[in-house]
């Protein structure tokens, strides 16, 4: 025997009763429930032809829609004016119209709740889709009935004036100390830190240091300020980002880590490390060809479990898109469909998203060497996108013949786009044994 779906007629009809009293109670209805958000049928209409009054700015009340309905040969299938009058007697007041109809809303999560396992056994039993398929089809229906449900409305802007000026107290409190995710001395005096929703842009050429300029932050981040940090690692296994953290946390050479040959002080330096490093709230996954939906999902249960205040991604062009699973020949497109979904889940778990990615080799044409926003690899939606574009450049990189340029140990952080703030370079130094950037008077 099939079970009846979740619903509430007592409310439907209370919401209803509110509408055809008091006109005004439409704004607040309307940015609650949809018509499909009604179980019973009649009631769907009845609330169809509501809004279509509304919308033509003529009354709703019990006589008016009746004789719309009746015009549409429809007044019998909603139980004739003898029902809207009933309805009209439901409540006895309009004041409580938001409330009865955040409850139909919430039996109506439910039922696409439902619906959607249903169709997800449904796609299953089929076997025409992979399993990835499956996988993104199902989780993509999940978070579209959440984020259906947590749309937001206006705010006045008074509650924001109240809300700004409380941070603004914070803020003096704290004086010059960085007002988001803690990065480098030099770096904070531009930036201020990563700042909540902010997408950051982190882009080099091969070698420059991408991945040592993540994993620092990273590092400071958990192991100063307790900040969880999950990090996405396309490029390399956990076991390498590990032993990347342990040798940049005990300073100690990573060719001689990776190769087992380090002496006793050494040994005890990344004991330390460990200890250190073994209890801070640095999660890294390494799945190949991640797409930005499974990072959403991913991340959404993290922040839910651990908390989080810090999202890196290891890098873009190693990306897959959040369709087929399978890249598709505009490259391009699918970029920008990845810088975008990684825009939003910033915004959506109003944490920093630092992202890195590749440039193009066109930077290596350039007499200076040194790369522009124009260098961005494969999407100009990567600038679009970001809050934050930071390139890395080093001159001990390129020259060979200089020895005294060899051995330049300098690195700029070079801020090319900043949306809320100055752009500018930031200079730290680069000890590249020991895979970490630090402050130049470090």
């Amino acid at each position: 025997m099939d079970r009846i779906p979740p619903h509430d007629t007592q409310a439907e009809k209370a919401v209803l009763s509110c509408l055809l009293q008091d006109r005004e109670s439409i704004d607040k209805v309307y940015e609650v429930i949809s018509v499909d958000d009604f179980y019973n049928e009649k009631h769907k209409k009845i609330y169809e032809v509501i809004l279509e009054l509304n919308r033509k700015n003529e009354p709703f009340d019990a006589v008016t829609v009746s004789s719309f309905l009746d015009t549409k040969h429809l007044l019998d299938k909603v139980g004739g004016m003898a029902y809207l009058l009933s309805l009209t007697g439901e409540v006895p007041t309009a004041a409580h119209s938001e409330y009865y109809a955040k409850i139909v809303a919430e039996k109506a999560v439910l039922r696409h709740l439902l619906s959607a396992a249903k169709n997800m056994s449904e796609e299953v039993y089929k076997g025409e889709k992979d399993v990835e398929n499956i996988l993104d089809y199902s989780e993509q229906t999940i978070l579209d009935i959440a984020n259906k449900k947590s749309n937001t409305s206006f705010s006045h802007i008074g509650e924001v004036i109240h809300m700004a000026f409380d941070r603004l107290e914070i803020l003096r409190e704290q004086g010059h100390q960085s007002t988001g995710i803690p990065t480098f001395i030099a770096l904070d005096e531009l930036l201020h830190g990563f700042q909540k929703s902010d997408m950051i842009i982190c882009a080099a050429r091969p070698g420059m240091g991408k991945t040592s300029f993540c994993l620092n932050i990273a590092q400071n981040a958990a192991t100063r300020d307790n900040t969880p940090v999950a990090i996405f690692s396309l490029e390399m296994s956990k076991e390498q980002l590990v032993t990347r953290l342990l040798s940049a946390q005990g300073m100690v050479d990573q060719t001689r880590l990776r190769q087992g040959t380090v002496n006793q002080e050494e040994f005890e330096a990344l004991s330390a490390a460990a200890a250190q490093l073994i209890n801070a709230p640095i999660f890294i996954d390494d799945t190949v060809g991640i797409n930005a939906m499974e990072i959403r999902g991913k991340a959404r249960r993290l922040k839910a479990e651990h908390g989080l205040g810090l999202i890196i991604i290891d890098y873009i062009q190693l990306m897959q898109s959040s369709g087929s699973g399978k890249r598709t020949e505009n490259r391009q497109q699918e970029i920008s469909d990845i810088s975008r979904n990684l825009k939003l889940l910033a915004r959506e778990l109003d944490v920093p998203v630092l992202a890195l990615s590749q440039l193009s080799r066109a930077v290596e044409q350039t007499p200076d060497k040194k790369p522009n926003l124009s260098h961005l690899r494969e999407s100009g939606s990567l600038e679009q996108d970001s809050d934050v574009v930071l390139f890395i450049y080093r001159p001990s990189y390129y020259e060979n013949d200089d020895e005294d340029l060899a051995n330049d140990k300098t690195a700029e952080i070079i801020v090319a786009k900043h949306r809320h703030g100055p752009i500018g370079k930031a200079t730290l130094v680069f000890l590249n044994e020991f895979t970490k950037f630090v402050d130049l008077e470090n």
